[in-house]
C-alpha cells in the first residue's frame, strides 16, 4: 500500500514491551529514494532524547492507525548509539546503530545473517570515512547522502521551462520504504491542484538553493495525475 508521509508524521512507535515515542520525520537516500531511517522524539522515559530507528524494524503486517508496532524492546532502544540528528550522520555512527540492533546494512555488499553484532559488521562492511550530509553540507554524488522529509518539503520544483510550485508531501510503498511520489503544490499556476510527480523525473537536487530539478516540461506536468489525499491509504 501507499501512505503519503506527513500522515505518519505524529504517529506512536511501538516498542514490544510499551511505546518509544513519536515520529517526528523521516531520513531518505537521494539516489535510491529510500527511507532509511524515522526520527522517533522518545517521551519521558528518556528524557525525550531523538533516536534513529530503521524502517526495517517495523512490523509490516500490524501497522495500526496512528501507531507503528517495531520489533524492538525499550531497553534496545535505551542503550542504542546516541546520534544527534541535528547534525550529519557519519558512516560510523550507522556501523555502530546497525551493529547495536544486528540490522543487515543496506550499504555494501555481501550477506550479514546476524548474530554477531557489532564484531560482524565492522569486518564485512569496514568503515570508510565519510559522512551523510543530513539537511545541511555540501553533495557528493560519490558519497551516500541522507535528506530529511522536513528539509526538503517547500523546495521549489523546475521543470526544463519554468517552474512548477513546490514539495508538498511525499507517497511512500509501505513494502519497499521508497519514496514514489513528490506530491507538488502548484499554487495558483493549475488552479492551486497537487499533482504527483514520479520520482524518476527527478535528475538533479540543489541544496544549497533548496531547488529540484526535473527532467518534465512544463506541459507534461499539466498531464501528471491531480493528488487526492484520500485515494492513498489510511492505517485503520
Amino acid at each position: 500500500m501507499q501512505y503519503n508521509i506527513n500522515n505518519l508524521i505524529g504517529y506512536n512507535l511501538e516498542a514490544t514491551d510499551g511505546e518509544i515515542g513519536k515520529v517526528e520525520e523521516f531520513y531518505f537516500n537521494d539516489e535510491t529514494w529510500t527511507i532509511r531511517y524515522m526520527v522517533v522524539k522518545t517521551g519521558g522515559w528518556l528524557s525525550g532524547r531523538k533516536v534513529l530507528i530503521s524502517p526495517d524494524a517495523v512490523l509490516k503486517d500490524s501497522w495500526q492507525k496512528e501507531s507503528l508496532p517495531v520489533n524492538l524492546t525499550k531497553e534496545q532502544v535505551s542503550s542504542s548509539p546516541e546520534i544527534d540528528t541535528d547534525k550529519p550522520v557519519s558512516r560510523q555512527q550507522e556501523s555502530e546503530l546497525y551493529g547495536h540492533y544486528n540490522w543487515r546494512p543496506y550499504w555494501g555488499s555481501g550477506f550479514y545473517a546476524g548474530g554477531g553484532g557489532m564484531w560482524n559488521i565492522l569486518n564485512e562492511y569496514p568503515i570508510i570515512d565519510e559522512e551523510i550530509t543530513v539537511e545541511t553540507g555540501v553533495h557528493s554524488a560519490d558519497d551516500p547522502h541522507l535528506r530529511s522529509t522536513h528539509a526538503v518539503t517547500g523546495y521549489h520544483i523546475h521543470a526544463r521551462d519554468g517552474e512548477i510550485g513546490h514539495v508538498k508531501d511525499f507517497i511512500v510503498d509501505d513494502q519497499t520504504w521508497q519514496i514514489l511520489f513528490f506530491v507538488i503544490d502548484t499554487h495558483n499556476w493549475m488552479g492551486g491542484k497537487k499533482v504527483l510527480i514520479p520520482v524518476q523525473h527527478i535528475k538533479e537536487l540543489q541544496w544549497e538553493n533548496s531547488k529540484i530539478v526535473t527532467d518534465m516540461s512544463v506541459d507534461a506536468v499539466k498531464d501528471c495525475a491531480v493528488y487526492h489525499q484520500s485515494a492513498f491509504n489510511q492505517v485503520t
